[in-house]
Formats: structure tokens, C-alpha cells, sequence
């Protein structure tokens, strides 16, 4: 019951604000749209309380779920970053002190999803690329339906936090699992994408990354402090690996993830972006009716 009440109560925060973040990138705390959009008014009264807290339990009910079927004692686990997967780590942690999952070690995905897992006293070591990651969890902004390509990458990044990193620690992983509710999963995903270039030629590769997507996307440089806007102000945001952060903010319906991931590959001074696509893996989705799980295994394949 502890555990429990300690993975419920770490996310409540988070999951509120999460709801924008689905679907537009976060500057300083601020949640910015792109022109066009008008103004978003957040107000938490009585009613909106009791939302979160139905949203909470349903996704700590997805948390629950993904470490209770997934996670074996003398595992590796890749540890994903946003509310649901602070859920999950704080109810494996639970899980590990009351001795019903032993031998676990847990490789972070960022600064945040450290810090919850040393909280809830999950040993960890740093990740690398010779690890042999037996799962990872993760929160997704979105999901597409059917591929089950995401998007990561929307949040602020703290100092040192890479998307670089994330994506290696899923891509490492023997079996991978998304988190997400049912607002998140859908055939047509909106919102942003974001894409890390090369510092030096940053305007040239923004504005080719603006022409591939005229009329159904606007470019901004991510700021690492201030106001937003398409230039990143006078301060813009550099990555521990030296990389500016480009949000491709889609306007309208991203009709093909995959697709929208191997146009910027092309693109010189591309050097990675938020899309991970080509994977298989499940979905556990938290939804009015309960759970349902997917994933993109072939048909007649097991499962990994």
C-alpha cells in the first residue's frame, strides 16, 4: 500500500500539467502555442482537482501494470521520464523493499527519473552502450495508432538531460514499454516534434526543415531560458552533446510519424529528433474503460 500511495502522490503535478505538454513544447514553465492558437487559461478549482486525481489513478493503474508483467527479478531497466513513469518507479522501488523483486538495476533516462528511482531506492548505474538493458518503460507525448510510433522530448530539459540518451537507453532495450493515457494514443497525433541540429549552421538547417514542412508545421529554436519564439532568443538551448533543439510545431494532424522521422533524417545538420518509430514494443494505455494494451508484434510472433 505504500508503495503505492508514494507513486500516486510523486505525479500529481506532473500529470496536470502533462495535458499541454502533449501537444506543444514547454519553454522556462511556460507552454507555448504556435501563432494562430490564442491563449490557453489554466485554472485548478474543485472539479479540475478531481480530474487529476481520477487521471492519477488511472495511470497508476498503467504504471502498476507495465512493472507487474514486464519487470522479472535480475533485470536491467531502462527508467523512462514523465508522471506515469514516475509511477512506475516509485511502485517497483515499493516492490523491491517489500522483497517481491530483487536484483534490480535501474539505467535512467534523465536527471528527473533518476532522482525518483534513488527516492525510492532502486540502485542504478549510467548507461552505455555495451549495457544489455533487459526492459525499459517510458512516457511518450504521443503514440501513433496502429505503428505505435512516438514522440518524446516535448518537456524542458534540465541541465545534462539528453534525448539523445533516452532514445539509446529504448533503443538498447530487449523489450520496451510505453505509458500513456488515452488522450495520447491516437491515428492522427498532433503537436510538436523535436529535433536536435548542429549549432553552427542552426538558421540554414531551420529554415529547410520550414520549407519541408510549409504550411503544415512552424519552426522555433527551444530557448534555455525566457521567452520562446523562432529564433530561441539570446539564448537558446544547447544540449550536453553541444545540439540546438528545433520544435517542429505541427499545425494541423501529423499524418505519418515514420515518414515525418525519415524526411528529417535526410536533412544536413539533422542530427536526431524525437520520433521512435521501427520498434517492437507495447503500449499500455489508461483509458475511461480500464486498460488495453497493444502492440505492433507480428502476427503468430511471441512476444520479446
Amino acid at each position: 500500500m505504500a508503495s503505492t500511495s508514494a507513486a500516486a502522490s510523486c505525479c500529481v503535478h506532473s500529470l496536470r500539467s502533462a495535458s499541454l505538454r502533449r501537444s506543444f513544447p514547454v519553454f522556462g514553465g511556460r507552454v507555448v502555442l504556435p501563432a494562430g492558437r490564442g491563449r490557453v487559461r489554466v485554472g485548478v478549482g474543485t472539479g479540475a482537482m478531481a480530474c487529476a486525481a481520477d487521471g492519477v489513478s488511472k495511470l497508476l493503474e498503467a504504471a502498476k501494470h507495465t512493472v507487474d508483467n514486464y519487470i522479472k527479478n535480475g533485470m536491467m531497466v531502462g527508467l523512462g521520464s514523465g508522471p506515469a513513469s514516475c509511477m512506475a518507479i516509485h511502485y517497483l522501488g515499493g516492490l523491491m523493499k517489500e522483497g517481491a523483486l530483487t536484483d534490480i538495476v535501474g539505467i535512467p533516462t534523465s536527471i528527473s527519473s533518476a532522482s525518483e528511482a534513488a527516492k525510492a531506492g532502486i540502485p542504478l548505474d549510467h548507461f552505455r552502450d555495451s549495457l544489455q538493458i533487459d526492459f525499459a518503460f517510458d512516457d511518450a507525448d504521443v503514440v501513433e495508432e496502429g505503428t505505435l510510433a512516438a514522440v518524446i522530448g516535448r518537456r524542458k530539459l534540465e541541465g545534462g538531460e539528453s534525448i539523445m540518451e533516452e532514445k539509446s537507453i529504448i533503443r538498447s532495450a530487449g523489450q520496451l514499454a510505453f505509458i500513456v493515457d488515452e488522450d495520447q494514443y491516437s491515428i492522427n497525433p498532433d503537436g510538436s516534434v523535436p529535433v536536435l541540429i548542429e549549432s553552427g549552421n542552426w538558421l540554414e538547417t531551420a529554415e529547410e526543415i520550414d520549407d519541408l514542412f510549409l504550411g503544415d508545421a512552424e519552426v522555433w529554436r527551444r530557448p534555455a531560458t525566457g521567452y520562446a519564439g523562432p529564433s530561441g532568443g539570446d539564448f537558446p538551448l544547447v544540449t550536453k552533446e553541444g545540439h540546438h533543439v528545433l520544435d517542429v510545431i505541427f499545425t494541423s494532424p501529423i499524418r505519418d510519424l515514420t515518414q515525418v522521422a525519415a524526411e528529417l533524417d535526410r536533412i544536413d545538420g539533422v542530427v536526431d529528433h524525437g520520433v521512435v518509430s521501427g520498434l517492437p514494443c507495447t503500449t499500455v494505455i489508461a483509458s475511461e474503460d480500464g486498460l488495453r494494451v497493444v502492440d505492433n508484434f507480428p502476427v503468430n510472433a511471441a512476444s520479446p
